[in-house]
């Protein structure tokens, strides 16, 4: 193997190993300034875009273990890595290509399985991990809160008997 060729496959592996998923995109038409938007707003969430050849991928992904990729490499190819929220990179990439119409995507791995891209459509149309934690953490305090409700309810009843008897003691009777 020839040495630009084997720093181009070693290349797209170190990009590979930075997570545990891979959006696999079209990038046709895109030009250097959508490119550039692109990997500002992917930068948010610790994420990169990266023009990658075909063949370069595919050797890749095969050393690595990832699934078989073969279908989707048609075309020209761009990947997206890094990060840790998935959902959030796919909720990115969803957006450009609602604005833009280019950036389409091919398919994905995520936690070595791959994925269609209606799946990768899925995943973006789901709630951020700090607004499920948010939920989750609703749902675990939302019986502790009723139980301090229940456990304060019954002194509470007795302060409103004693104070409507203290009322009641207070004023004459007609």
């Amino acid at each position: 193997m020839r040495a630009e060729k084997k720093y181009l496959i070693d290349e797209v592996e170190i990009h590979l190993k930075k997570s545990d998923y891979v959006i696999l995109a079209n990038f046709n038409g895109v030009t250097v300034a959508d490119a550039a938007e692109l990997r500002g707003k992917l930068a948010a969430e610790k994420a990169e875009y990266h023009v990658v050849k075909n063949s370069s991928l595919r050797v890749a992904a095969k050393s690595l273990g990832l699934p078989d990729i073969e279908g989707a490499l048609t075309g020209p190819t761009a990947i997206v890595v890094g990060g840790k929220n998935s959902a959030g990179v796919a909720k990115i990439l969803k957006q450009f290509f609602k604005e833009r119409q280019k950036v389409v995507v091919k398919a994905a791995v995520l936690g070595r399985k791959l994925i269609t891209p209606k799946d990768v459509e899925r995943l973006a149309d789901m709630p951020s991990m700090d607004t499920l934690r948010g939920r989750l953490l609703g749902l675990l305090s939302q019986p502790a809160s009723m139980f301090v409700r229940v456990v304060n309810a019954v002194p509470q009843g007795i302060v409103n008997v004693l104070q409507a008897k203290v009322r009641a003691a207070g004023q004459p009777n007609p």
